[in-house]
C-alpha cells in the first residue's frame, strides 16, 4: 500500500472494486490484500488441524474460547432465572376455589356451574339455592305460553 501510495482501497470483487479502471493501483491493493488475508486464513487452519492431530484438549479449549468467554459473561443472570421444573410448578398452583356465600344488604349471586340458578339469604340468614327470579322468559318458540299447547305441534297434525 505504501509503494503504491494508496491509504484505503475497496474490498476485493465488490461493486466498487470492480469500477475500478485495471490500472488503478486501489484494484491491486485489494487484490495484495485479499491475498494476503488467504494466506492467513490458511495458515490458522493448517495449524488448527495439526493441533487437533497433536493435542485435541488444547484444540478444543482454544476453539471453545469465544463461546466459553461468552458463557461466563451470561452465567449469572442465568442463575437468576427460574428453570422450566421451577415455572411449570408455578402454573400448577391451584389456588381453592372460594365458597359461593350470599351476603346481607347484595344481590343474590350466580352459582358457578348452574346457569340461571342464584345463591340468596333468607329472612333467617339461610343461605337458599332458586333460579333467577328476573331473568328474560325462554325465546324458544316450541315453548311459548300464548301459543295452544304451549307452542308444541300436536301428534295428531
Amino acid at each position: 500500500m505504501t509503494a503504491l501510495s494508496v491509504e484505503d482501497s475497496p474490498d476485493y470483487g465488490s461493486p466498487a472494486w470492480s469500477a475500478l479502471h485495471a490500472t488503478d493501483p486501489r484494484r491491486a491493493v485489494a487484490i495484495i490484500t485479499a491475498a494476503e488475508q488467504w494466506r492467513r486464513q490458511a495458515t490458522r487452519e493448517a495449524w488448527l488441524d495439526c493441533l487437533l492431530d497433536e493435542d485435541p484438549e488444547r484444540w478444543f479449549a482454544y476453539v471453545t474460547a469465544d463461546a466459553n468467554d461468552y458463557a461466563r459473561s451470561i452465567a449469572s443472570d442465568l442463575a437468576r432465572r427460574s428453570t422450566q421444573d421451577e415455572l411449570t410448578a408455578r402454573r400448577d398452583v391451584r389456588i381453592p376455589a372460594r365458597h359461593v356465600v350470599a351476603t346481607p344488604g347484595w344481590p343474590p349471586i350466580a352459582i358457578p356451574g348452574r346457569p340461571g340458578w342464584v345463591r340468596s339469604l333468607t329472612r333467617h340468614g339461610r343461605q337458599l339455592d332458586h333460579p333467577r327470579l328476573d331473568q328474560e322468559p325462554s325465546r324458544d318458540p316450541a315453548r311459548h305460553p300464548r301459543l295452544p299447547n304451549g307452542g308444541r305441534v300436536s301428534a295428531a297434525a
